[in-house]
């Protein structure tokens, strides 16, 4: 099995570096790539991790792009440096997920006053935070059951408190992962909220703009959609990649690692070119 999509503490997921190795080494797994939401931080523990564990290690980081509809995440693969073009556009990531977290968290704070922000901190050391930390917090303060009541109530698009991200030019984001070495892959893409009727016209043109890969197999999306997304990648000419978005069973108790849509295990049988496409994408790391 593989997994090209994962998230560790580095920003919103449940595991370090380290023990999504360790994890991944018990599920045999034999090659991961870590994407954490904006920040590289991750990498190099997860790096030397991996080679302990005889695992093969992609370098990757997921950017949030700005997108009239929906939302656009680009995946970075097989990133070998980070260029200063890639680090600006991180650290602006960064900065604008940091004060869109004030935001909410005033508008949270003005319907539970009991709410601090510091106790919010210390329950996360080290992280950067994002909505699932915040729907943690609401369900150990007991405002909520569950994390994603916090989601349907207060903090999903178009709810009392939630706050609109700033992401970054796409164009420029190709190039900032292109400089770093990496390869540019559309991650989930049923999440850009395009019908069918259209998606075909807008997935070529993210592929004439640059974007190698994509993301066909996503837990988030029905089978039929990632069988169709395969094959619409394909006849334009990305390649295919599968993932389960692994945050850690505590944030998204649907998600498994290793597995993608319908429960699916990620390998050759799923993606018969895998083996080649971890070799191209490890040479880039």
């Amino acid at each position: 099995m593989i997994d090209f999509h994962v998230h560790t503490t580095a920003s919103d997921g449940q595991y370090s570096p380290s023990d999504i190795i360790r994890l991944a080494k018990e599920k045999g797994i034999t090659a991961i790539a870590i994407t954490d939401h904006d920040t590289v931080a991750g990498l190099e523990e997860g790096e030397k991790a991996a080679k302990e564990a005889g695992i093969k290690f992609i370098r990757g980081v997921e950017l949030n792009i700005q997108w009239p509809t929906g939302e656009f995440h680009l995946l970075g693969l097989g990133l070998k440096e980070i260029s200063p073009s890639l680090q600006e556009i991180i650290d602006n990531l960064q900065k604008n997920r940091q004060e869109r977290n004030y935001l909410m968290f005033e508008k949270l704070k003005e319907l539970f006053p009991e709410l601090s922000w510091e106790e919010l901190q210390e329950m996360f050391p080290d992280t950067v935070l994002g909505r699932p930390h915040f729907a943690r917090y609401l369900v150990s303060k007991g405002i909520v059951k569950q994390n994603q009541v916090a989601f349907n109530k207060y903090l999903g698009k178009g709810r009392e408190c939630y706050v609109p991200r700033t992401g970054a030019n796409l164009d420029e984001a190709i190039v900032a992962i292109t400089e770093s070495g990496g390869c540019p892959v559309i991650a989930h893409p049923m999440s850009l909220f395009i019908s069918w009727g259209k998606l075909p016209e807008v997935i070529q043109d993210i592929y004439d703009r640059g974007i190698v890969g994509l993301e066909a197999y996503h837990p988030g999306a029905r089978n039929s959609e990632c069988f169709r997304l395969n094959e619409l990648g394909r006849k334009i000419g990305f390649f295919i990649t599968g993932a389960s978005d692994f945050h850690g069973e505590k944030i998204r108790r649907d998600r498994k690692l290793g597995h993608t849509c319908g429960g699916r295990k990620i390998d050759e049988k799923l993606i018969p070119e895998i083996e080649e496409i971890v070799e191209e994408l490890r040479v880039k790391s």
